[in-house]
């Protein structure tokens, strides 16, 4: 049987050491890291991008299949992917988390084993953070910073009529490794003996266990001379995604449904599950892709990037939020993302 240490054996002191013992600080602005009553960041007249996220068991993410390796990973990787989202590059984090009883200290390690992982694999610094005990359950809360030249950071309200309507790598496939996940779920509740049947899935159920923040793409504007006009992660669904940009900059869009980028994988695995993968890519959410737009003239530097596709361009505000179907029919845009409220209604 494996090892199990109490949390109070350690008390919090002795907690908060074992589990940040192994830092080491990527960063020149990581003046001052964890150890102290606050952390000093200097940021050499660039400006300073600040983002938080609050993670609930039984909300945003269930035991039963996540591992907490995993847990740790993406935890930070959705903070971070708000970060790009800003054209922002982060720099480091703070991590905060309450627990109940039935974690145990070796439980806690395998979380921040992925906490790390995740910072190695972005070159970020864990700075701070807290723990405290919870009456049930897990709770995480992360705040991500990171930095950007004055000049350079990208708002949602920015977009100009005209503009291309862009997105990096393909969508939808979280949701459908999340159908796929609780699906086992419900059989192992009722049939214990049964082995999962998953064969063949590991992109989808890694595109919701373990997402990958589009550093790339922001590294891809640097290296171009691109300055999105407006910018967004999609956490809760391109159709979301796409009002938020719209509502805010106070246009209209055309998107084509062709045009939306989604693999072979999650096209095979939807139809398992009789649904549209168009649905999935529209209303799913949890891709941490990035969103945003461009003025036309910008097109020519985007054909060099196969991880970014144009599916769409911005209108006047009458015209409203449309999407063309394969068909050619046209159809209003509405937003069915995934909503954290949902879950904790009757």
């Amino acid at each position: 049987m494996e090892n199990r240490t109490e949390i109070n054996e350690l008390g919090e002191f002795g907690l908060i050491k074992r589990l940040t013992q192994n830092i080491e600080l990527h960063n020149a602005s990581s003046v001052l890291g964890v150890g102290d009553d606050a952390a000093v960041i200097d940021h050499f007249g660039r400006q300073t991008v600040v983002t938080t996220d609050l993670l609930i068991e039984g909300v945003h993410f269930d035991l039963a299949y996540t591992p907490l390796k995993h847990l740790g990973y993406k935890s930070v990787i959705v903070n971070l992917s708000d970060v790009y989202a800003m054209n922002a590059v982060p720099t480091q984090i703070t991590v905060s988390i309450g627990f109940s009883n039935r974690f145990s200290v070796e439980a806690l390690d395998e979380f921040y084993e992925g906490v790390y992982a995740a910072c190695n694999k972005y070159g970020v610094d864990l700075v701070g953070g807290d723990t405290s005990s919870s009456q049930k359950g897990f709770v995480i809360a992360i705040t991500a910073i990171g930095e950007v030249a004055p000049d350079k950071y990208v708002r949602r309200d920015t977009a100009q009529k005209g503009d291309l309507i862009c997105c990096s790598g393909d969508l939808g496939a979280a949701y459908v490794g999340l159908l796929f996940l609780e699906r086992e779920k419900k059989i192992f509740v009722e049939s214990p003996q049964v082995q999962p049947d998953l064969e063949g899935e590991s992109y989808v159920i890694g595109r919701l266990l373990k997402p990958e923040a589009r550093k790339d793409i922001v590294a891809f504007f640097e290296e171009s001379g691109i300055i999105p006009t407006s910018m967004i992660d999609i956490s809760d669904g391109l159709s979301s995604e796409i009002l938020h940009l719209c509502q805010d900059s106070g246009l209209g869009c055309v998107l084509y449904e062709e045009k939306i980028p989604i693999s072979e994988d999650m096209k095979r695995a939807a139809f398992k599950f009789e649904i549209d993968p168009t649905v999935c890519a529209l209303s799913g959410g949890e891709d941490y892709e990035l969103l945003f737009t461009l003025p036309q003239s910008e097109y020519e530097k985007l054909v060099l990037n196969e991880q970014i596709s144009v599916i769409g361009y911005m209108t006047e505000p009458e015209k409203g939020m449309k999407l063309v179907t394969k068909g050619g029919s046209t159809h209003d845009l509405a937003a069915q993302g995934w909503n954290a409220f949902k879950k904790t209604r009757d």
